[in-house]
């Protein structure tokens, strides 16, 4: 359930229970021809449709993250990491003081990664709470399955195309994405990486059937439900 949908006394009865929580990681950053909100639309999705049976408050996904290299692309929004830094520490600081023991944090960029250190270091300061962090799009089941419907994708290609990530009125390439092989390459930022990748989709097919999407939404829940549900000390 999404915390928004609680006053502050309905959480401090659940907390007299229960000592759980969500919080989604997102980011604002270009996706092609997908809405620029993906990562964040995605990560509070798939955590809200998780944690409702198990009747676990979701926070509002954090939908600023770390995007440097897409800043090229207008709408894209990228924090300075000590800025996300100092955000993911204190949001952990508000958690843990409303009561919280056990917090998932359910990532959906890439770029966000830090934050898993950042827990780390914080739960050291913090032994009494107990955080894990997932990135939901590539758990290994999730993963597998992706690897099973098509090896070719990547950001801003099918992988993320779910019919509440796409546009209205937009229509989308019908070919496959293909690009040059960069491993080994240099890290490609700004202008040379908008200069690369155009559009902004870095690999693959645009779009797959909907009953693949769904059958795939089905695995990235399940995986989150249970990863919020069970391995606890």
């Amino acid at each position: 359930m999404k915390i928004f949908d609680m006053n502050w006394m309905q959480v401090e009865e659940y907390l007299q229970r229960d000592d759980r929580a969500v919080v989604p990681l997102g980011s604002t950053e270009q996706h092609a021809y997908l809405s620029l909100g993906v990562d964040s639309i995605l990560s509070e999705r798939v955590a809200v449709e998780a944690a409702e049976p198990l009747g676990v408050p979701v926070f509002p996904a954090l939908v600023y993250g770390l995007t440097p290299y897409f800043r090229e692309y207008p709408g894209t929004i990228s924090l300075r990491v000590e800025t996300y830094m100092r955000l993911i520490r204190d949001i952990l600081d508000g958690v843990a003081q409303s009561g919280f023991r056990r917090v998932v944090i359910v990532n959906g960029h890439g770029g966000n990664s830090p934050a898993d250190a950042l827990a780390t270091e914080w739960m050291a300061d913090h032994p009494d709470v107990q955080v894990k962090f997932h990135n939901w799009w590539n758990a290994p089941r999730t993963w597998a399955m992706v690897q099973e419907i098509d090896p070719a994708g990547s950001h801003a290609s099918w992988m993320e195309n779910f019919p509440w990530t796409r546009l209205a009125d937009v229509t989308l390439p019908t070919e496959q994405k293909k690009v040059p092989d960069r491993t080994g390459m240099a890290r490609l930022v700004g202008k040379r990486l908008r200069a690369f990748y155009g559009d902004g989709n870095f690999l693959g097919y645009y779009q797959r059937d909907d009953a693949e999407m769904l059958a795939l939404w089905k695995v990235a829940v399940e995986e989150t439900r249970e990863l919020i549900e069970k391995g606890w000390d």
